[in-house]
């Protein structure tokens, strides 16, 4: 297996100029660009030669700028057990992300539209991954004894699919709605959804 340049000799100085290439994409990212490795390269103060021998590729150098948010949870701790309220935090929360890294996010969506993904075993493209669908299902964990009819992990797509970057750029682009409004409208959605799956039958009886 061939070990990336920087994980050998000068590891710090190396990790300092990888963490400066992905500082000048990430701004020129913010400001409307979708850089290459040479622009991010003349950004940055780096020889184009030497940020080749970080990133052989656009693609690479794109994805090394894309939030990374290891937490497995949105919810602390001592979140409440009402499923509503863990829903709105965690979609809430979902939305700030969206907005903190839009540029990002949506220069991921180009590149995966774009071009062919790279895929890992699992098949999914590599810029398609993240943990929100899990943040969801966390968020949905009441129902498995409250309505443990419902299917979770199916409701937690049904969810992300209208609370992700892809319906955040078409409210906003198409729809022409503000940031804060499409926002609201993502809590809404959520809410909106997870109340029909629970007037699905099958669930508590009524009385």
């Amino acid at each position: 297996m061939a070990v990336p340049y920087e994980s050998k000799g000068r590891i710090r100085q190396k990790q300092r100029t990888r963490d400066a290439l992905i500082e000048a994409t990430r701004s020129l990212l913010e400001s409307g660009r979708t850089p290459t490795v040479d622009q991010s390269a003349d950004a940055a103060g780096i020889s184009r030669t030497t940020a080749y021998r970080y990133f052989a590729n656009q693609r690479q150098l794109l994805l090394a700028a894309m939030p990374t948010i290891d937490r497995p949870s949105l919810l602390e701790p001592d979140a409440s057990d009402d499923v509503h309220v863990r829903l709105d935090l965690v979609i809430a929360e979902q939305t700030e992300i969206l907005r903190r890294w839009e540029p990002q996010l949506r220069a991921a969506l180009r590149l995966s539209l774009d071009q062919e993904p790279q895929t890992p075993r699992d098949g999914r493209p590599v810029l398609r991954q993240g943990r929100a669908i899990t943040w969801i299902e966390d968020a949905l964990t009441p129902l498995t004894e409250s309505h443990p009819h419902i299917d979770r992990r199916r409701l937690a797509v049904a969810i992300r699919a209208c609370c992700g970057i892809e319906s955040w750029v078409w409210m906003v682009d198409i729809a022409a709605v503000s940031r804060t409004e499409a926002a609201t409208l993502m809590r809404e959605s959520a809410q909106a959804l997870l109340a029909a799956a629970l007037a699905q039958p099958g669930g508590p009886a009524q009385h």
